[in-house]
């Protein structure tokens, strides 16, 4: 088997999307944005005659996970979670809270909108989408007899079935992922994900749901990803090992379901959220996508199970790039030609 470990590590660099803490670009728009808020939600409340309610702002997804990836072609999200101290039966249709945090935003760029799930920021450079910030907007639960967090859903001319408040809980869902996960086996964790979601930006469509959503990935990986390591006592992971277990593991899961719409069976991958409202988050997916994601799975393992026959980093490589694009490295052959003597060597004077 070929040791491609030191590729995998340059491209998780290179593919990496570091966190608020670490991006002082992502940190300062997610501040600017924070302080229009401040500034401009309580004149808006008071415009409508309301209260504005105390609220406050959490970092969210996949870089409070830590495993944001840059983006292919396409401009990159910050999500970011408003959460307002103030009961669901004062807002009973959550699209009229949404439509406060627009107004307050309003102008802010060319471009906000009230989208199903949250509001969101889109910037331009050139007339260029470079990136966006989603804002959920929440209830936090204080108010609310069971304690819990709810998200508006709904978009502004939503018919009344589509506009509800849906108990979520994303600080609960990193802190059960983290619970899982520690040290190295928490590191490689990261690392799989981000590989998951750059081989899916090289190999789906960005439109609709003909790509599996990066949080169906990373709750994929959560069911199914075990840490592998070269060396267990120094923590040397082998990420390619570790991948290709995942895979293999998340293949063997897709079952012949009836499709009761069609009338017809159809091979399905069900992904559970492991927090509440517990929903599959591969259902939105058309038969027909659900297909193309199993087929485009096996060929990744197949690619993964080629690399890691070969005794050859070039060619290991080649394959993989193949799969991941034009970020993951290729050793040069000379390279790869002096590890191959000195290990010869090596084991000769050991002898």
């Amino acid at each position: 088997m070929a040791s491609v470990q030191p590729q995998f590590d340059q491209f998780h660099e290179a593919i990496r999307l570091r966190r608020f803490g670490e991006n002082q670009t992502l940190r300062d728009k997610r501040d600017i944005i924070r302080k229009k808020l401040r500034d401009r939600l309580p004149g808006i409340f008071k415009l409508h005659d309301e209260t504005c309610p105390a609220f406050s702002f959490r970092d969210q997804g996949s870089y409070e996970m830590g495993t944001g990836t840059k983006l292919l072609n396409s401009d990159f999200d910050i999500d970011q979670g408003l959460y307002f101290e103030v009961s669901i039966s004062t807002y009973p249709d959550p699209v009229v809270l949404k439509q406060r945090v627009f107004e307050a935003l309003d102008g802010h760029t060319k471009d906000v909108q009230i989208r199903r799930s949250c509001v969101t920021v889109f910037y331009q450079c050139d007339q260029e989408p470079v990136y966006h910030v989603d804002l959920a907007v929440y209830v936090d639960g204080t108010l609310e007899p069971d304690g819990k967090a709810r998200l508006a859903k709904g978009k502004e001319h939503s018919a009344p079935e589509y506009r509800f408040w849906e108990v979520s809980d994303p600080q609960g869902l990193t802190d059960k992922i983290f619970a899982r996960f520690e040290g190295p086996a928490r590191r490689q964790f990261r690392h799989d994900v981000r590989y998951l979601k750059r081989w899916r930006d090289e190999n789906f469509s960005s439109s609709g749901y003909a790509a599996p959503l990066g949080i169906g990935l990373t709750i994929m990986a959560y069911d199914d990803f075990r840490p592998t390591f070269s060396d267990p006592f120094a923590g040397t992971p082998n990420d390619l090992e570790a991948l290709r277990i995942m895979i293999a593991a998340s293949l063997a899961k897709f079952q012949d379901k009836w499709d009761p719409e069609t009338q017809t069976w159809a091979r399905r991958l069900t992904v559970t959220l492991p927090v509440e409202p517990w929903n599959d988050l591969f259902f939105r997916m058309t038969n027909a996508q659900m297909a193309d994601f199993e087929g485009k799975l096996k060929t990744l393992l197949a690619a993964l199970e080629a690399a890691a026959r070969t005794v050859d980093p070039v060619e290991a490589c080649t394959v993989l790039r193949q799969v991941f694009g034009q970020d993951f490295p290729i050793p040069p052959r000379e390279e790869t030609a002096k590890r191959q003597s000195r290990a010869i060597i090596s084991s000769s004077n050991s002898a």
